[in-house]
C-alpha cells in the first residue's frame, strides 16, 4: 500500500495535504465540520489505483486561517493551486457536503480542469431547505459561538448528533465529535455564513463531465430527496443511495462507500 505523505503548499494561505499513490489525480474534500483525516481510509484504498489527495481547506486542520470574509470562489481558487502544485491538468474532483459545494463551484470556474465529479451528501443551494431547516442549521452552529461565547468543542457533541445516522457506532460518532472539536472557530464561523449564501442550482444543468451523486439513506441534513432533485438537473449522471448511512457516509459506511466511488473512478480512468 502506498505511503501517505503530508505536505504543505506554502502560498498564502498555506494548505495542508495528505496524498498517496500514482496515476490520475483524485482530490477528496471534507465537510464543513471536518478535515483531511476524515478521508484517511479512502486515501489508502484509492491510492492503489490513483494519486489521491485529501486537503484541509483554508481555515481548517493544518491549513492557515486568512483575513477577511469568505467567498466559496476562494476555495475553488485554492483547489486550482493544489492542482498546479502537483502539475495536474485535470482531476477527479470529489467532495462531501461543503466539499461537494466546493466541487460545484470549481467546475463552474474551471470546467476544463475537471475529469469527473463526485458529489456526496451535498446540496446545490441553501434554498433547497425550508425556512425552519435553515434556521435550525444556523442556530445550532452560529448562535452559540457568536452570541453565546461558546467554543466549537462545546457545540460539537450536539451538532454531531444531528449528522450521524441511527446506525452509526459510538466510535464513528466520537470521530466526528473530535473532528468538529478541532475546528478553527473564526474560520468556521466565516464558512457557515458563506454557506447560507451558496446557490449553484442553475449551474447544475451545465455540467458535462461524468458525475456521481452519493447520498445516505438516513441523512437528515442532505436527504436522498435533495440528491434526486440534483440528479434530475445533471445530464447522464449516476445517483446512488448508501443504506444505513447518515450525513458522514464515508465514515459510517466506509467499505460500501469506497467500493462505489472506486468503481465509478475506475470506469472513467484513462
Amino acid at each position: 500500500m502506498p505511503e501517505i505523505i503530508t505536505e504543505r503548499i506554502l502560498e498564502k494561505p498555506a494548505l495542508c495535504i495528505d496524498h498517496a499513490g500514482e496515476g490520475e489525480f483524485v482530490i477528496l474534500m471534507h465537510g464543513i465540520g471536518g478535515n483531511r483525516t476524515n478521508w484517511t481510509e479512502q486515501v489508502a484504498a484509492l491510492s492503489e489505483h490513483f494519486h489521491v489527495a485529501a486537503w484541509d481547506a483554508r481555515g481548517y486542520g493544518g491549513s492557515d486561517d486568512y483575513e477577511g470574509e469568505l467567498d466559496f470562489h476562494d476555495f475553488a481558487h485554492d483547489l486550482a493551486r493544489v492542482l498546479d502544485h502537483f502539475g495536474v491538468e485535470k482531476a477527479h474532483v470529489s467532495g462531501l457536503s461543503m466539499g461537494g459545494r466546493i466541487s460545484q463551484v470549481f467546475y463552474s470556474l474551471y470546467p476544463e480542469r475537471v475529469k469527473t465529479l463526485s458529489l456526496i451528501a451535498t446540496f446545490a443551494g441553501f434554498d433547497d431547505f425550508s425556512e425552519a431547516e435553515k434556521q435550525k442549521f444556523v442556530d445550532l452552529r452560529l448562535t452559540p459561538l457568536v452570541e453565546g461565547g461558546k467554543e466549537v468543542s462545546d457545540i460539537a457533541p450536539v451538532v454531531a448528533k444531528t449528522l450521524v445516522g441511527p446506525h452509526a457506532t459510538e466510535a464513528q460518532y466520537q470521530q466526528l465529535v473530535e473532528s468538529m472539536s478541532n475546528l478553527h472557530k473564526e474560520s468556521y464561523i466565516k464558512t457557515v455564513r458563506s454557506t447560507t449564501m451558496f446557490d449553484q442550482n442553475e449551474a447544475l444543468e451545465s455540467i458535462r463531465v461524468p458525475t456521481l451523486l452519493v447520498f445516505g439513506e438516513d441523512d437528515s441534513l442532505t436527504s436522498p430527496e435533495i440528491g434526486q432533485e440534483m440528479a434530475s438537473k445533471i445530464r447522464d449522471c449516476e445517483y446512488t443511495v448508501i443504506p444505513r448511512a447518515g450525513h458522514l457516509i464515508n465514515l459510517e459506511q466506509p467499505e460500501l462507500f469506497t467500493e462505489r466511488l472506486l468503481e465509478f473512478l475506475l470506469r472513467h480512468r484513462g
